[in-house]
Formats: C-alpha cells, sequence, structure tokens
C-alpha cells in the first residue's frame, strides 16, 4: 500500500549548516506517527519543510503519490497538508470564529464551512462559548485548540502538529492529548512533533528518535516507550 506520505532522504540545510541529515520515514492513511527528540534535532524544521515553508536541500518528498519538491506553502495546503506550528502563530486582534474562518480560506463551500466551525466547537466547547473573543486574550492552552481547530478548517488529509503541549499546564497538556486521540479515532491521519516523548509515544502507531538532524531509532509507540535508551534518554528512567 503506497503511503499518504514518503519522505526519501530528506535534507535541509541553513547555510552550511545541514539541519536535517537524509532522513527517511512513512506516514500511512489514518496513522499517528510521531518525531520525537531533544531541542535542535531537526523536528521542527523537517515540518516546515513538508509544509513548503522551507526548500530541501536534497531527497524526495511525495504526499499522496505526488511529488511536494518545489511547491508553495499555498497549494500544499490546497493539497491536503496541513500545519499546526509550533508557538501556534494566530491572529491575536481577530475572534475565535474569524481565526478558524481564515484555516478555511481556500474553500469555496460556505455551508460546509460552517459546519466544520460548529465542528470545532463541538471538539473543543471552550472556543465555542468565547467565539466573538480575541485570539490574544486567551490561555495558552485555549490558544493551542484554536490553532489546531484552525488547521482541520482545511479538511487535510494530513494534520501535522508541532510541539501542541508546549508550555501548558499538566491539565491542558492532558485535554490537548485526549484530542489527538480523539482525532485519531476519528481516523485523522496526523504527523505529532512532541517533546513529550511518553504522551506522543503512547498515541502514536510507530515513532521516529531524532538526534542532530538523524532518525536513530524507529519502531511503533509501544516499542519505542519500553525500549530502555528512550527511557533513559527521553523518559526520565534511569
Amino acid at each position: 500500500m503506497t503511503a499518504l506520505l514518503q519522505v526519501e532522504d530528506l535534507k535541509v540545510a541553513y547555510g552550511k549548516i545541514e539541519a536535517v541529515k537524509g532522513i527517511s520515514f512513512t506516514v500511512q492513511q489514518g496513522e499517528v506517527v510521531t518525531l520525537i527528540g531533544t531541542n535542535g534535532a531537526g523536528k521542527t524544521t523537517t515540518l516546515r519543510t513538508l509544509s513548503g515553508l522551507l526548500k530541501p536541500a536534497g531527497g524526495k518528498i511525495f504526499f499522496d503519490g505526488t511529488p511536494l519538491n518545489g511547491i508553495g506553502a499555498h497549494k500544499v495546503v490546497a493539497m491536503g497538508l496541513a500545519h499546526s506550528p509550533e508557538g501556534r502563530r494566530l491572529f491575536p486582534r481577530l475572534t475565535i470564529t474569524e481565526n478558524l474562518q481564515l484555516g478555511a480560506f481556500l474553500r469555496k463551500d460556505p455551508d460546509g464551512v460552517q459546519q466544520d466551525i460548529n465542528m470545532c466547537y463541538d471538539l473543543f466547547p471552550i472556543l465555542g462559548e468565547r467565539r466573538k473573543q480575541a485570539a490574544g486574550t486567551l490561555s495558552g492552552g485555549e490558544q493551542q485548540m484554536l490553532a489546531m481547530g484552525r488547521a482541520l478548517m482545511s479538511r487535510p488529509k494530513l494534520l501535522m502538529l508541532d510541539e501542541p503541549s508546549m508550555g501548558l499546564s499538566p491539565i491542558m497538556m492532558q485535554k490537548i492529548m485526549e484530542t489527538i486521540r480523539e482525532l485519531k479515532a476519528q481516523g485523522t491521519t496526523i504527523l505529532l512533533v512532541e517533546q513529550n516523548a511518553q504522551a506522543a509515544l503512547s498515541i502514536a502507531n510507530h515513532g521516529h528518535v531524532m538526534e542532530v538532524g538523524k532518525i536513530v531509532l524507529s519502531g511503533t509507540g509501544e516499542e519505542l516507550l519500553h525500549d530502555e535508551s528512550v527511557r533513559k534518554a527521553y523518559l526520565g528512567e534511569d
């Protein structure tokens, strides 16, 4: 079966500094795949390259059978790949509803857009309660919910989430992870970058450990959760 996303020997450089050094992995439809690793491992750079924000220095990317190399970010979104970035990148002065509408800017079905806005409010009830509130006045966890909702508004075939739990309280982090589980149960295909390795691996079908631009270990989420080297390095266990 052809993978929904296929990454082959991907290299990405900032000037002379190679941030991603020839990584390969796949994401099958309906899977959650996670990239874990410390800061500077190349995880965010990988997502930014997949979404067309950075140009690869080498390698190939195929999405739903189509090469992505050299395709602009707006066209990547139109093909069905949505990116909820690290730091959320919301429009702080616009309302919750307006931010969600911007996530659907390529769509031409106003009735469907409204249905999906309502779906986001079902998924995140607090957003529905505060729909007229400016995004910049929300808590960090509420902003993360809105960033995820905005990405879902394009009806993506693949949803990329970059550090969705970063900076959140334990309770809010748990809510975000529960939402990712719910999206997985609904059949959403997700590529997840997450520093909380335990939470990410407990959700993921497959995981890849990145260190200084390379994938150094791969396996199912369950296998990596029980791998001694992963437990020592990323789960804080001796």
